[in-house]
């Protein structure tokens, strides 16, 4: 006989809805296909993403380690002045630094398409002493003429011989014992310790104009210049790293022939070089700093405190915020040599008092020459009222007064080349 029915329990209210033991799904919403399509879009995406991030990581790595190879270092200059440690002056402010750029006049190589290799003879075409402050808010650059009489200390040639110690022009030091005897007769000559040096040459020269797009420069006069591979018209025009190589380099078809104005040509080419990499945000842009970078590190030859990329981009990080009108450049104060017209000398005390504040980071003026109205000669005077005061001399009333910061014959990297 069978149960009679009551009423449903729960387990029956269970079995309805679907979610008792046993029971057949019921009509309820099934999970949407869109939801694990979107799940396996997200993983997809992930993976892309590190892949891609990878591929970064792993391109800069090789662009870093590209740039990086590309840094010659001197390790012999290094190993000969560390021979002469000794010998050489101390540094006299920390955190400033001095570093000499050398343009070398070397034929070999690529470099033989501008003049004659004569056994691979090399004399250094352009030395510039740059001083940086230590508050990292100005740069000097002066320039040391090729053919100024110096003394050239006693240097070893690339086979190991040493040379003697004679009275000679500055350039012979280079082609006699390389880099460290250019350092080491700079040192000798201006009592400035040498903290790093820069060796550039000819086709590494070009390629960094080449790299900013060109430099624009002014010419009063056109120029046909078959020694120089120059042949400009007059006015304002920009050079390619070809013309601008020719244009730092003619002597005889640009103004007077003097080395002198070569000199001064070459540091506004500089200046109007730094200007255009800080006017137009090289050093902000990767795209655009990459090619420079490129030319640059493959242009050096430096001792190894400067031979990585680090070292480098420490160096420019610290002169970016330079003001343009705060990077300077003049020629150290010189007269054709008494004994021989077609070489330089030194004019004293000018020279030395230049040096001094170099050597001790105080401030340097530079004004263009038409607007130098005899400085020189107001410093020599300020410092014999100076003199005077300290031997108790009795002076006036303007000798009592701290002694003005000297100014000297130059340009600076803001300075429009055409208005001047």
């Amino acid at each position: 006989m069978s149960e009679s029915a009551g009423p449903p329990d729960d387990s029956d209210d269970s079995a309805a809805d679907g979610s008792g033991s046993g029971a057949e799904a019921g009509p309820g919403p099934a999970p949407a296909p869109a939801d694990g399509h979107r799940r396996r879009w997200l993983r997809w995406t992930a993976l892309g993403a590190s892949f891609f991030v990878l591929v970064a990581a792993g391109v800069g790595w090789w662009l870093y380690r590209k740039l990086d190879g590309n840094i010659r270092t001197d390790v012999s200059a290094a190993a000969e002045l560390k021979a002469y440690e000794r010998e050489r002056p101390v540094s006299v402010v920390h955190d400033a630094e001095n570093i000499l750029l050398i343009g070398s006049d070397s034929r070999a190589g690529e470099n033989r398409a501008y003049g004659r290799d004569d056994g691979g003879s090399q004399r250094s075409d352009t030395t510039i002493l740059l001083h940086l402050a230590a508050d990292r808010k100005s740069a000097t650059a002066m320039s040391l003429p090729r053919d100024l009489m110096v003394d050239v200390p006693v240097c070893h040639t690339a086979d190991g011989k040493a040379t003697k110690k004679q009275f000679a022009q500055f350039n012979w030091a280079f082609e006699l014992g390389g880099t460290a005897c250019t350092v080491r007769t700079v040192e000798k000559l201006t009592g400035i310790r040498i903290d790093h040096h820069m060796v550039v040459d000819f086709n590494g020269f070009k390629d960094m104009v080449d790299a900013v797009d060109g430099v624009e420069v002014c010419l009063k006069k056109p120029v046909n210049d078959t020694d120089a591979h120059l042949k400009l018209p007059a006015g304002r025009q920009t050079l390619d790293g070809e013309q601008a190589l020719g244009y730092v380099r003619a002597r005889k078809s640009i103004g007077n022939g003097s080395d002198t104005e070569r000199m001064d040509r070459q540091q506004q080419f500089l200046g109007a070089l730094v200007n255009k990499v800080q006017s137009n945000g090289v050093l902000l842009n990767p795209t655009r700093l990459y090619p420079v970078l490129d030319a640059a590190t493959k242009a050096l030859t430096t001792d190894p405190g400067l031979d990585s990329l680090k070292d480098l981009y420490e160096l420019v990080r610290g002169m970016r915020d330079v003001p343009t009108d705060k990077v300077q450049f003049l020629t150290v104060p010189r007269q054709p040599y008494a004994a021989n017209r077609n070489r330089d000398e030194l004019v004293q005390p000018d020279a030395d008092r230049l040096f001094k504040r170099l050597r001790k980071d105080d401030p340097v003026v530079v004004v263009p020459a038409d607007q130098l109205q005899g400085g020189a000669d107001r410093d020599r005077d300020d410092d014999e009222k100076n003199n005077r005061k300290k031997n108790g001399s009795t002076g006036s009333p303007e000798a009592s007064g701290p002694s003005p910061t000297p100014t000297y014959s130059g340009n600076n990297a803001a300075a429009d080349l055409c208005e001047q």
